[in-house]
C-alpha cells in the first residue's frame, strides 16, 4: 500500500511561522531512511582514518567554534569530523572508527543518495510556500551523536552561521533513528526567534587561518539562553521526522548518555536572493549566495 502523496499544508507553515520550528512526522518513508543510513555506514566504512587530520568538531564552554583548514575546506566536499569524547587525554582515539564520526559534511550533495532526498518536490513545496524566491542549498551533513559519548550542541541560532541579510537561513532537521530525551533530541525556544535577534556571527579570519564569532554590536552582549532550561520545549520524534528550524530560533540538543546512537540527516536553506557575502565561513568559493544548489526540479 503506497503512501499518501506529502502535502505542507498552510496550517503547518503558519505553525511554522508562529513557533519557529516544526515537526513533520513521516517526512521519509522507512526504505527512504534505511537507504540513507546505508549510505552513511558506508561512507563511514571507506573513511580512511589513517590519514585523517584527527579533525573534532568541538565548542569550548565559552560558546567559541573550533575551526581550521580541514573545516573550512568541507564547504563543497564531503569531510569527517571526530567525537572529542572518543580521545583520551593524550589526543589516541579510544574508540573504534564507527563509533568516533561526529559529523560527515558539509556537502552531501556530491551523493546521489543524498541529493535526491534533498532536492525534490516535497522539499520544493515548502520553501514554495514560504515565499522562498530562489531557494539555496548549503551545509548538508550527517550528524551522528555516538552512544555514550555523543556531544551537547549548546543553545544557538543557525542564522549565526549562515548569515544572510535578511535573515533566511532554515534548517531541515531529519531523524535517521528515534529521537528522545535519552539520546539527545533537539529542543528549542519555542517564539523566540520573534524576540532573539542575531547578535554576532561565525566568520573566516580575515587572514583565511580559522574562524571566529564577530559581534555584529560590540557594545551587545550575546544573551544566556541556558537560563532558560524549563521553557525547552523537547522535540522528540520518530525515525523518518523532518524538523524545520527558523534561522533566529534558539535551539540545542543535549548529550547522549544512552547506549543508542542519533543520527540525523541535514541541511539548510537559504534564499539566493539575500546578501551573502565574503565572511561567511561557507564558501564555494565566494561568488553570493547564488553559488550554492538551486533547489529546483527543473535542474
Amino acid at each position: 500500500m503506497s503512501s499518501s502523496p506529502f502535502q505542507f499544508t498552510d496550517e503547518q507553515a503558519q505553525q511554522y511561522l508562529e513557533q519557529g520550528c516544526l515537526l513533520i512526522p513521516d517526512y521519509l518513508s522507512s526504505t527512504e531512511v534505511s537507504e540513507l543510513l546505508q549510505e552513511t555506514y558506508k561512507l563511514i566504512d571507506e573513511f580512511d582514518i589513517s590519514t585523517h587530520p584527527l579533525t573534532k568538531f568541538t565548542t569550548e564552554n565559552d560558546g567559541e567554534h573550533v575551526g581550521d583548514d580541514y573545516f573550512l575546506q568541507s564547504s563543497d566536499n564531503i569531510s569527517f569530523f571526530l567525537e572529542p569524547g572518543a580521545f583520551d587525554s593524550n589526543n589516541k582515539l579510544i574508540k573504534p572508527k564507527e563509533k568516533a564520526v561526529n559529523k560527515i559534511g558539509h556537502n552531501l550533495l556530491h551523493n546521489p543518495v543524498f541529493f535526491k532526498e534533498t532536492i525534490n518536490e516535497k522539499a520544493q513545496q515548502i520553501v514554495n510556500k514560504l515565499n522562498y524566491k530562489d531557494p539555496r542549498v548549503l551545509q548538508s551533513m550527517i550528524i551522528c551523536k555516538q552512544p555514550e559519548i555523543g556531544g551537547e550542541v549548546p543553545s544557538h541560532q543557525d542564522g549565526v552561521f549562515l548569515f544572510t541579510k535578511p535573515q533566511t537561513a532554515m534548517g531541515f532537521w531529519i531523524a535517521l533513528e528515534d529521537c528522545d530525551e535519552n539520546n539527545g533530541c533537539l529542543s528549542y525556544l519555542p517564539k523566540s526567534h520573534l524576540n532573539s535577534p542575531i547578535t554576532k556571527r561565525f566568520i573566516k579570519k580575515e587572514d583565511g587561518k580559522g574562524t571566529e564569532f564577530m559581534r555584529l554590536d560590540p557594545k551587545e552582549s550575546t544573551p544566556d539562553y541556558s537560563k532558560a532550561d524549563e521553557d525547552y520545549k523537547l522535540l522528540c520524534c520518530k525515525k523518518g521526522s523532518l524538523i524545520l528550524i527558523n534561522h533566529s530560533v534558539v535551539h540545542r540538543s543535549n548529550l547522549n548518555l544512552s547506549n543508542r546512537s542519533r543520527y540525523a540527516y541535514a541541511f539548510h536553506v537559504i534564499d539566493g536572493v539575500a546578501e551573502y557575502d565574503e565572511k561567511n565561513w561557507l564558501q564555494i568559493p565566494y561568488t553570493g549566495g547564488s553559488q550554492f544548489q538551486k533547489l529546483d526540479l527543473k535542474i
